[in-house]
């Protein structure tokens, strides 16, 4: 039995948490480069917990630069085992108010400017992503919304666009009427799949803080408006993710829908032809299984 390890990625208004013990900024190497900022170590309620801000403290990057395979890999190299994305969204669904969170269990990428796996070339692979979040750890994180008396809707669909512009009013009506997404972010794909590779189990929350430009009452979206939302997005988020050590425990046991075994048959390439130079880098994300 291993130990549970969550790892937070906070993406835009939230560059820490609160609460933890023995807590530690650390740097980690990967051969996928570095992540996006050391990453925040310690312990919350007994488990180990890691948090690292999706963008960088101040941040620096833009939703396309996030170096999502050095992200991952060095959560992977810590020993973490569950990762809750958090992630400021808009909303395309009138009853899904800004700050209200959506506990995500669907996407659709349309990002095009990033690397999307970690296999390829000399190592090919292929993972299922049909049910791409973690159901076990999304009613970690339902319930210790509800807990903290933050208004939470149970499954949704992500629209995932490459940015950093926001949607034209064509575009926002389109996933919202033909397409059928519920909120739309920047920043979960293609960090999902990877999770997914890495086998790790991963749950989304989107924190809502606009309409994006669909809604004819609210208009186009504007930043100083998403801000104002973002802090007290943020100061839910944190509230939220206090409460999940005592939901899942210090105790691991394996995930009931196979997260942590996603790479146990999506190898295709022959043990003598795999490339060693591609198998080196992969010795956190699939070590286990080669």
């Amino acid at each position: 039995m291993r130990n549970t390890k969550i790892a937070v990625i906070g993406g835009s208004g939230i560059y820490d948490i609160d609460g933890l013990d023995a807590a530690e900024w650390v740097s980690v190497d990967t051969p996928w480069g570095a992540p996006s900022d050391q990453i925040l170590t310690g312990r919350l309620g007994g488990v180990d917990m890691a948090f690292l801000p999706r963008h960088g403290r101040g941040h620096v990057h833009s939703p396309t630069e996030v170096p999502y395979r050095a992200n991952i890999d060095a959560l992977k190299r810590l020993g973490v085992t569950d990762v809750i994305s958090v992630s400021a969204c808009g909303s395309f669904r009138e009853a899904v108010a800004p700050g209200h969170f959506v506990i995500v269990d669907q996407f659709i990428d349309r990002t095009f400017a990033r690397e999307k796996s970690f296999f390829g070339t000399g190592c090919v692979a292929h993972v299922s992503v049909a049910h791409p979040t973690c159901p076990r750890l999304s009613d970690a994180c339902e319930s210790s919304a509800r807990a903290a008396g933050i208004t939470v809707h149970r499954g949704g669909t992500y629209l995932a666009m490459e940015g950093p512009q926001f949607s034209t009013l064509a575009e926002s009506k389109m996933y919202r009427e033909h397409w059928g997404a519920d909120v739309i972010g920047m920043t979960n794909m293609p960090e999902a799949k990877l999770a997914r590779e890495a086998e790790l189990c991963y749950a989304s929350v989107a924190m809502v803080t606009d309409y994006d430009s669909w809604h004819p009452d609210h208009g186009e979206v504007d930043v100083s408006q998403i801000i104002a939302t973002l802090m007290g997005n943020a100061d839910k988020g944190r509230a939220m993710v206090k409460g999940l050590p005592a939901l899942l425990g210090a105790a691991r046991t394996p995930c009931p829908h196979g997260c942590d075994r996603a790479l146990e048959h999506a190898i295709l390439t022959a043990p003598e032809a795999r490339d060693p130079a591609l198998l080196a880098r992969l010795d956190a994300v699939a070590g286990r299984v080669l």
